[in-house]
């Protein structure tokens, strides 16, 4: 009997045992998926200096403070509001039918302070490398209305438009109970934010440009560039920064995030080297501006598809991006409008084309997985379906609402620079500094 008591008492001791290491399980931490994830999230907000030197040096000398400022005022004000609700109105539960998300442990994100994710990396980390993609988008829309928008303006405007256009996207697309993430067997393919950021932030570009108007004398007299140089490293940080946007987004440290990242380099090199080959059968000559053109449109198009597609389809999209993106800048030109630095151009276009050329290169293990989903049947073309879908909800979506934030911000704080703030440059009107010292600011 005495026996009998002690092997119960030995087994409810293992029982308790392998049960508190269970529980104690779920909320360890993986110390290398976290260290890969602070990586990524660094280098993703080293794109936004990276963004700034990119787009300050395409201005004219007189409004480079004004305009690496824009990005600069992104991290500042979006880095205040994800915290504060955006991450919760992104990866909230749904409400309104999963329109948006909503919970209020992630106000502050003061409910996560011990939380651990499913891959093994606090919650604190996953909400960071987000906050950094909720950063860069509105920072996009400024090459759109660069030279010409007010601080206050701007500033008004990329909060408003993280609130009601960037959170809600987000939710659809990557939030497990976004309508976009559960449609068909494997949802819209938006592995690093092709539809979330670019197509989101280049529609918003193009409708902004169209509602302020062209600069003045545009497109009548030449506004050069005023620091190539500058551009091209703000180039070459952006491009060392998309490894952590793409092989961050796998949220691991394990072979897909090396696809992803092998395919960042494949697709950036891929649409360089298309952008040089277009200039040199047009032109006879190679441009910095126009390699750093094919770098970036390579880096947007790959973004949607870089953890599904191998080595070869990146090169192939990489390539067709570039020359759709080429042709898309060649038809500004013709229409007239002005996308001051081609923030549609670029990021619009080659985040359509990589979220609709995407379904042509996918890897088989992944389509396998798609076919089992549905049931023993599902095609490229199905998947396509739901691509174009994805891309036209967030089309009009970021489209309409866009024009009424705009016309919002216009009646309330002003959204266009006035003719003489214009004429003199926004570093002088609107900061009272000159970004270059004693040269003539003009």
């Amino acid at each position: 009997m005495k026996l009998t008591r002690y092997w119960a008492l030995f087994l409810f001791l293992c029982i308790g045992l392998f049960a508190s290491d269970a529980a104690a399980a779920e909320h360890v931490t993986d110390s290398g998926t976290t260290a890969w994830m602070l990586t990524a999230t660094t280098l993703v907000l080293l794109m936004v200096p990276g963004l700034a030197m990119f787009y300050g040096g395409l201005v004219r000398t007189k409004n480079v403070l004004g305009t690496m400022m824009h990005s600069f005022a992104a991290m500042v004000v979006i880095g205040v509001l994800w915290p504060t609700i955006g991450y919760s109105l992104s990866f909230g539960e749904g409400l309104l039918g999963g329109f948006i998300g909503w919970n209020p442990d992630y106000v502050l994100l003061r409910g996560i302070d011990d939380a651990i994710t499913d891959a093994g990396i606090p919650e604190y980390v996953f909400a960071m490398f987000q906050g950094k993609f909720a950063i860069i988008a509105p920072a996009l829309i400024a090459g759109a209305i660069a030279e010409r928008v007010s601080f206050r303006g701007y500033v008004l405007f990329i909060a408003l438009w993280s609130v009601f256009i960037y959170s809600p996207i987000c939710h659809w697309v990557w939030a497990e109970d976004g309508f976009l993430f559960n449609m068909g067997p494997a949802g819209a393919i938006d592995f690093a934010g092709g539809t979330v950021v670019h197509i989101s932030s280049g529609i918003s570009a193009l409708v902004a440009a169209l509602y302020l108007g062209a600069r003045r004398g545009y497109p009548r007299n030449v506004m050069h560039p005023n620091n190539l140089v500058m551009t091209l490293i703000g180039a070459g940080l952006l491009w060392v920064g998309w490894f952590g946007f793409n092989a961050g987004s796998a949220v691991a440290s394990d072979l897909d995030t090396a696809r992803a990242l092998t395919a960042t380099q494949i697709a950036a090199a891929s649409g360089a080297f298309a952008w040089i080959i277009i200039e040199a059968m047009l032109y006879n000559k190679a441009t910095s501006l126009g390699m750093v053109s094919g770098i970036i449109s390579g880096l947007v198009a790959i973004t949607p598809a870089a953890g599904v597609v191998q080595p070869g389809g990146a090169i192939i999209i990489g390539a067709v991006s570039a020359l759709v993106c080429f042709l898309a800048i060649q038809l500004k030109n013709r229409l007239g409008y002005d996308d001051s630095l081609d923030a549609f151009g670029i990021h619009g276009v080659g985040g359509i084309v990589g979220a609709l050329v995407l379904v042509f290169f996918i890897r088989e293990s992944w389509m396998s997985e798609a076919v089992i989903a549905a049931g023993g049947s599902w095609t490229v073309w199905q998947q396509l379906g739901i691509q174009a879908a994805a891309v036209l909800v967030t089309v009009v979506y970021a489209g309409v609402v866009t024009l009424l934030l705009l016309f919002i911000t216009e009646k309330t704080v002003g959204f266009r620079l006035g003719e003489a703030g214009e004429m003199s440059g926004m570093d002088h009107s609107l900061h009272g500094e000159h970004g270059y010292g004693l040269i003539n600011p003009n």
